[in-house]
């Protein structure tokens, strides 16, 4: 009697992972990434953000294509709603991060994903935003992350997933800890 071990496929390439993961450790220098965003104002609370190139392995990088993304507010803020607004956005980053980390914890772990899907919901007290009380927070207060997954694996093993894709995440770490940030204005015209 043989046994057959299932191949499992979750779309990451694991091996290409610990090899990058192998050539960033003998080269730290190579590890020191910039990421880029620009952005234009079109009117009202409507911008339009491209990323199109990055800083990584010691050079210059680009994505395949230029990625568009438009913000807004909605109109019950007097908006004209022609885009997530920038903290929806936030979310999305946050839920693709941890997805992605999913899939590649689970391919190295062998265990097969037929479903992954997430529901975010962030609490926020509009009061700070709109100046109403200035002892209210601008941000969210609190973010909350469900996911169902399905896959060949006990609840213990997909709670795993979660916690290794959780402690690995860029996006969970920037939202879950303070992030020094620079605003410098320059004067166009």
């Amino acid at each position: 009697m043989s046994t057959q071990e299932a191949v499992v496929d979750n779309g990451v390439n694991v091996d290409a992972l610990l090899d990058a993961r192998e050539g960033l450790t003998d080269a730290p220098e190579a590890a020191q990434f910039k990421w880029r965003a620009s952005s234009e104002w079109i009117s009202g609370t409507h911008t339009e953000s491209v990323v199109e190139s990055f800083f990584g392995l010691g050079e210059e990088q680009s994505h395949r294509s230029a990625f568009h993304y438009d913000t807004d507010h909605p109109e019950l803020f007097a908006s004209e709603d022609k885009g997530a607004t920038p903290v929806e956005f936030l979310l999305v980053g946050l839920s693709g991060c941890l997805m992605a980390g999913i899939a590649a914890v689970a391919q190295h772990r062998g265990i097969q994903l037929h479903s992954v899907k997430a529901s975010l919901e962030a609490g926020m007290d509009m009061q700070g935003i709109l100046g109403i009380d200035s002892d209210v927070r601008n941000g969210f207060d609190n973010i909350k992350v469900r996911f169902d997954v399905d896959a060949d694996a006990s609840k213990e093993d997909i709670e795993a997933l979660v916690a290794q894709s959780q402690k690995r995440s860029a996006a969970f770490d920037i939202l879950s800890n303070p992030t020094d940030i620079h605003v410098e204005v320059r004067k166009d015209g």
